[in-house]
């Protein structure tokens, strides 16, 4: 709820006092949090994440931990999250989920009604993903809520930064998923940085040495996403934390102006880029257009891989999409079978498809299926990818 030893008053005006485990607005008491029967930590933090009890019985710094098993607290959770369904959310990020027990959390889910069919299909339950940080080494894994609902997948960013900075081999990427002793595809949430780990805060960024890419690398960020979303593996999330941060203070706010208030969100008309102090990645042209990519090719498989040294990698999703990436220091050119019907195609890294022509590099794909691809290792953007959805002369009903 809050830190232990603070109190104060709740945006709502209530008051609380986390000292006394006080939330009368709630009403949450001091009945309705872990005690030193549930925790056996000295001072009921957490402090040994090799002790299952403690991890989801003991504070998790120093916030008043909720008895999450018993039926009045569970009760609130339901009904409030059953609220947010009622006023049309679709789903949740499950805070923390490691430091809940699964039985727990399954039993406030089977509790959720269906989302509100005014704004969606019937008998749609919400979706449910679950901020597990699992790193390996821990004796709470991942794989103990998958069951219930998709889980985080930390090692997925950390992993695409190595090969990206070229620390570990791309050819390896060939067996890229559970073979890199992820969870199965169907069970994860991936992403190349999130709102924690960019700034240094949990898994991944710990530091700011650069575990994990963020928009402070634009060039490696920007071919990790796309392979993100060129890959079939797991269920991708787009970084849309839109303000910049630095190495001196990682829990710096949004640009402001000279009287502190939030500076408005401001954006190119042409293509779409944020300005006034704003990064807005998922506004980036080579991220976008390769959202429009992963919906275009949904459903195939990887076929035509290819790689050449370490860091040049190739392959097609099905007969809907290709691309290929260029890590290395040198350039990469070459005919590749792209598993693509003949036509014209528009890369999408370069610019787009406007539904009469290609703004950016057009990519000729003869009557077997092959193309010419030339990639420089110094372009701000070493990548070209193309799909069914950018063809020259298709119906261009493609949404990102």
């Amino acid at each position: 709820m809050t830190v232990a030893s603070e109190k104060g008053t709740g945006t709502g005006g209530s008051i609380w006092n986390g000292g006394k485990s006080s939330y009368p607005g709630v009403p949450y008491s001091i009945l309705n949090f872990n005690d030193r029967y549930d925790c056996q930590s000295n001072d009921m933090n957490i402090h040994d994440y090799g002790n299952t009890d403690e991890v989801r019985n003991c504070r998790l710094e120093c916030l008043t931990d909720l008895k999450q098993g018993t039926e009045p607290v569970q009760n609130k959770i339901v009904d409030y999250l059953n609220h947010m369904i009622a006023i049309g959310v679709a789903g949740f990020r499950i805070d923390a989920a490691k430091h809940m027990w699964p039985n727990n959390l399954l039993a406030i889910y089977q509790r959720l009604e269906c989302l509100n069919t005014s704004y969606f299909q019937d008998s749609l339950k919400p979706y449910i993903f679950q901020e597990v940080i699992d790193m390996g080494g821990e004796p709470i894994s991942a794989l103990d809520y998958t069951s219930i609902g998709h889980v985080t997948n930390f090692i997925f960013g950390v992993k695409l930064a190595e090969v990206f900075r070229r620390q570990n081999p791309a050819r390896h990427l060939l067996n890229w998923g559970e073979s890199w002793n992820m969870p199965q595809s169907d069970k994860v949430v991936v992403f190349i940085d999130n709102h924690d780990n960019q700034r240094g805060h949990g898994a991944g960024g710990q530091d700011f040495s650069g575990t994990v890419l963020t928009h402070q690398e634009p060039k490696r960020y920007k071919m990790a996403s796309a392979f993100m979303l060129a890959h079939p593996y797991g269920f991708a999330r787009v970084m849309t934390h839109a303000f910049p941060f630095n190495t001196i203070d990682s829990d710096d706010g949004p640009p402001h102006n000279d009287d502190m208030s939030t500076r408005d969100l401001e954006w190119d008309p042409n293509d779409f880029s944020c300005n006034n102090g704003w990064v807005c990645e998922h506004r980036w042209r080579q991220i976008y257009n390769m959202v429009a990519f992963r919906n275009v090719v949904s459903g195939s498989y990887i076929n035509n891989w290819w790689h050449h040294n370490d860091y040049q990698i190739a392959f097609s999703r099905g007969n809907k999409g290709f691309i290929a990436i260029n890590a290395d220091t040198v350039d990469l050119e070459g005919n590749f079978k792209t598993g693509l019907p003949q036509g014209i195609y528009c890369d999408v890294i370069s610019g787009s498809y406007d539904g009469r022509e290609c703004t950016g590099k057009e990519v000729h794909v003869n009557e077997y299926g092959f193309a010419n691809f030339i990639i420089s290792s110094n372009s701000d953007d070493p990548m070209m990818a193309i799909h069914i959805g950018a063809k020259i002369g298709s119906d261009r009903k493609v949404t990102t």
